[in-house]
């Protein structure tokens, strides 16, 4: 990869689609990759049996929006590195990463007693006792991955933002490969270790985690090209502005991706009263469309790096092209995307339902119309992810979130709730919901960055000071 070219402000828009794709490209089969972690664990678990698969997805289901809101408040770090090397200010990037690992260790702390409680949290919510019981089992030791998965988010935001994501891809690939590894040995106890059960699930998850976070410092602090940042000098040295920039920034990001998970979580609940049909069927689409938006998400990513230099190198001109750039390339994927599972839906649930089983039929045939909805909103959710991530290069956050708020929940879930009835439209309702309310957060975040300098988004007095 060419540092050069992704580590400042484009000069034309052939070069900032060449640095966006550069940029992008690792960070789509990264999450692809990612996705994979989770994919072996739930494959493995069901190897155990249908209770561990179902009590280790309840732990999962209880602890992933807990981590994705650290996450994202802890990937404020990425636009506040992004501007400060496109502002050329070195001491900056230190800064920021210094205190995105203080903000990743408060974090955790503050979350790991509220997740230790899994088990009578979940049987609050009339959860069965042995399943709970499970969750529990798993959630005591896989709650500490809290403590190197948040340091990987901040370890993965410095690195974008010098333009090095291919060896975040390399790390996750070789995370992939521990955790098959580990929870083969550990869940089953092969290799001469102990079987563990659900327990060797949860100690491989921490340890593949760890491997990957020291793996990425390492890697930081090793490599001529970014030890010059010296990110671990004088950690223990307190920085309360960019402390709290960080949390200014990140926690309108993270409480934006919770939203959304939170309102396909929801859809998930509709659908499931519709019967058990319509509930594997909704599964499958949502794989399906979830693997698409794999791409604009990496995009969205790699957009945030790119805003993010050009707004700190002071370059308005390089801000709207990295923003439109980026956004052509994620809503053009998803066109491509949109007319495949409106075409060939069919093509893609035999993947998850075989064909030749007639108990699968009725499944199969509201897999494909749940796909061909998927595809329909194919367009707006590529777009909508694209906007809030240029905005987030622009530290533009808190109203991005109200935005989401509104859309998914104001918006999108009501009409999901209607429609989604069964004397309605059923399934094809809640996606019809879906839809919506990704559609509004899609058009008034593109318009928002359309909007940006009118509504004083390129002003530069609230970036931290040196």
């Amino acid at each position: 990869m060419s540092h050069a070219l992704t580590d400042r402000p484009a000069q034309s828009w052939f070069e900032e689609f060449r640095a966006t794709f550069l940029l992008a490209w690792p960070l789509v089969v990264a999450q692809v990759a990612q996705n994979a972690l989770f994919t072996t664990d739930v494959i493995m678990m069901g190897w155990l049996g249908p209770e561990f698969l179902a009590g280790g997805t309840l732990a999962t289901a209880f602890f992933m929006p807990f981590l994705l809101l650290g996450g994202g408040i802890v990937s404020a770090v990425a636009p506040l590195a992004a501007q400060a090397i496109g502002a050329r200010k070195i001491k900056n990037v230190r800064r920021s990463v210094r205190q995105g690992f203080w903000a990743a260790i408060v974090v955790a702390v503050i979350l790991l007693p509220l997740i230790w409680q899994i088990e009578a949290i979940l049987l609050m919510t009339g959860q069965a006792p042995d399943l709970a019981a499970l969750a529990g089992l798993y959630m005591q030791i896989a709650v500490f991955v809290l403590f190197p998965g948040l340091g990987i988010f901040v370890l993965r935001s410095f690195l974008s933002a010098l333009g090095s994501t291919q060896v975040i891809l390399y790390t996750t690939i070789a995370g992939v490969v521990v955790n098959a590894i580990g929870n083969y040995a550990l869940m089953f106890g092969n290799f001469g270790f102990p079987r563990l059960e659900l327990q060797g699930a949860a100690i491989t998850t921490v340890v593949t985690n760890t491997v990957m976070f020291v793996l990425l410092l390492a890697y930081a602090l090793l490599h001529r090209r970014y030890r010059r940042f010296y990110i671990l000098v004088r950690f223990w040295k307190p920085d309360w502005p960019r402390f709290i920039e960080i949390f200014r920034i990140g926690t309108p990001i993270g409480l934006t991706i919770m939203a959304e998970v939170g309102m396909f979580g929801v859809a998930a609940i509709f659908v499931g009263w519709l019967g058990t049909d319509a509930l594997a069927a909704h599964a499958v689409a949502l794989q399906c469309a979830s693997f698409a938006f794999m791409v604009p998400l990496g995009v969205g990513m790699a957009s945030t790096v790119r805003v993010g230099l050009a707004y700190g190198a002071g370059s308005d001109e390089a801000v709207g092209r990295a923003g439109w750039t980026s956004l052509m390339i994620g809503v053009g994927f998803m066109c491509v995307s949109c007319a495949l599972f409106l075409t060939v839906p069919g093509f893609f649930v035999r993947f998850f339902l075989d064909p030749t089983d007639p108990n699968n039929a009725n499944a199969l045939a509201l897999a494909g119309t749940f796909l061909a909805m998927a595809g329909l909103f194919q367009i707006v959710d590529g777009a909508q992810v694209v906007a809030a991530h240029a905005l987030r290069g622009l530290s533009d956050t808190t109203i991005p979130m109200i935005v989401a708020l509104v859309g998914y929940w104001l918006v999108g879930m009501p009409v999901a709730y209607w429609l989604g009835s069964a004397d309605r439209l059923g399934g094809v309702g809640v996606w019809t919901g879906l839809a919506a309310g990704l559609g509004f957060v899609a058009i008034v975040l593109t318009a928002r960055f359309a909007l940006r300098e009118r509504l004083g988004l390129l002003a530069r007095e609230h970036m931290v000071a040196a």
